[in-house]
């Protein structure tokens, strides 16, 4: 849903610049380009190597109660189905909170012991 609402808004800005003079749309062209950038910059998929695994994480924005918060997820294809998963209002602490859910998780099913992690964090 919030793909569509940033891709209406953007396709709104662009028909209204059609109709300005040519001074005035070219300020609205930037502030359309700029608009545009700070959207794509709140998703963010990344593959990183997590105890000698090559995991995914992904951080997608959503609206709750007007105020803009961030989920992600990660899973690590041909190791485990273990998908952690991790909701808060910052973009930074997101891959955070959803790492330490996937580590939880894994830590529960056996798929990794604690003598394990001691080692990756020491290598």
């Amino acid at each position: 849903m919030a793909v569509r609402v940033v891709l209406s808004v953007m396709m709104a800005m662009m028909l209204m610049v059609s109709f300005l003079p040519a001074s005035d749309a070219q300020g609205w062209e930037t502030l359309a380009l700029a608009v545009a950038q700070k959207a794509i910059s709140l998703w963010r998929n990344d593959e990183v190597e997590f105890m000698g695994h090559n995991c995914n994480i992904s951080v997608s924005p959503y609206i709750k109660r007007f105020q803009l918060y961030y989920r992600g997820r990660m899973s690590c294809p041909g190791w485990t189905h273990i998908r952690g998963e991790g909701d808060t209002r910052s973009k930074s602490g997101v891959a955070g909170k959803t790492t330490q859910d996937f580590v939880n998780k894994a830590f529960a099913s056996g798929l990794i012991s604690q003598q394990d992690a001691q080692k990756w964090l020491q290598s």
